[in-house]
């Protein structure tokens, strides 16, 4: 028997947000595969998912995703899920891998699929792309991400605070993920380069709990860690002035 993993991006939260393609291929599959954490509650993925298929059909899967400095402990995790997935597809033939944002923008399914790869031979491996968090965060705020020849630079705030200076030191919109427990230092990188009154950053996008917030009123108090950064250029010249 043939077998298929699917990577769906089901967006940032909001169940609206996922694509027809995203909803067909999560019915199609036989088994809905969601990460969660070891701690066991339910995550943004698997809430998404609920939306569109049955609970029976949803098995949940084991990440280490709140594991940030034992990188044996996280492997270990990574593998388990690997064979975890690698079983499902020989039993049932075709899974689909639920991922918030898109599966191939710092998603948990690139681990994923390397692995499963590496267990079952053979196997198609497809993904399904997924409106992204900061696409969400320029709808919600009335940000723009680029105009005209401006470049578009994306940092994950684990990199290190130097990274994300180095970025706003140069052209363009600076997006930032993953940046709440270091919010005090991202907001003065953006003081530093005079980009803090434009910028803006949101959590639990299309949840509940969502917060939109000018970068400005970040007073180095932690934020939720899947925060999200936009830090727009200053802009000038009128309408088409970047091109």
């Amino acid at each position: 028997m043939s077998s298929r993993l699917t990577g769906v991006g089901v967006g940032p939260g909001d169940p609206e947000l996922v694509t027809v393609k995203g909803v067909n291929a999560l019915r199609a599959a036989e088994v809905v595969v969601v990460p969660v954490m070891d701690t066991g509650e339910r995550g943004r993925a698997e809430a998404t998912v609920l939306h569109y298929v049955p609970a029976e059909k949803v098995v949940r899967v084991v990440f280490a995703l709140n594991e940030r400095t034992d990188r044996k402990r996280r492997e270990a995790a990574w593998d388990a899920a690997g064979e975890r997935v690698a079983g499902l597809l020989r039993e049932r033939g075709s899974v689909a891998f639920a991922t918030i944002g898109d599966p191939n923008v710092y998603s948990t399914f690139t681990y994923l699929a390397q692995t499963v790869g590496e267990l079952v031979p053979g196997v198609t491996v497809e993904t399904v792309p997924g409106i992204t968090a900061m696409q969400d965060l320029a709808a919600r705020s009335g940000a723009v991400l680029t105009e005209g020849t401006e470049p578009l630079t994306l940092v994950p705030v684990t990199a290190g605070s130097a990274v994300l200076k180095e970025a706003l030191a140069g052209p363009g919109t600076v997006v930032a993920y993953k940046f709440g427990r270091q919010a005090g230092e991202v907001a003065a990188a953006l003081r530093e380069t005079g980009r803090l009154d434009d910028a803006v950053w949101g959590s639990a996008l299309g949840l509940a709990d969502e917060s939109v917030r000018s970068a400005a009123e970040m007073d180095g108090t932690p934020l939720p860690y899947l925060s999200t950064l936009i830090a727009p250029p200053r802009r000038a010249g009128g309408r088409g002035g970047k091109l």
